[in-house]
């Protein structure tokens, strides 16, 4: 079953990080990946720009609009995910208390429940 690690952050929390604690995340990543490209279970991971980079579409009544900014307004935000494929939810939850951002901030597990490849 494929599952996504969706890494939410919070910049407030980020923001009190030392730098001897920001390099144990980007070395845990480093880890992290190698660790799970290794045992198959890696399908793709993607770090996500900053939420005042996004942009929001929405159709109603047949009129698109598209408005800067965050879907909604909120303290943490969508900041990566890691697509994995496992046994299990449990393996799933695992792999996600692995990833070293989960010790300041939360990993949401999600299964997928459709994949459309090109």
């Amino acid at each position: 079953m494929k599952y996504l690690l969706l890494i939410h952050m919070n910049p407030d929390v980020w923001a009190t990080l030392t730098q001897a604690d920001i390099d144990e995340v980007m070395t845990g990543h480093d880890q992290f990946i190698k660790g799970i490209t290794e045992s198959g279970e890696l399908i793709r991971t993607d770090a996500l720009g900053q939420p005042a980079e996004s942009a929001v579409v929405r159709v109603r009544a047949g009129a698109q609009t598209v408005t800067d900014g965050p879907y909604v307004e909120a303290k943490e935000f969508l900041a990566g995910f890691y697509m994995v494929e496992c046994a299990s939810m449990e393996r799933a939850c695992e792999l996600a208390g692995q990833i070293p951002d989960a010790k300041w901030n939360a990993i949401e597990v999600r299964p997928i429940v459709h994949t459309q490849e090109k």
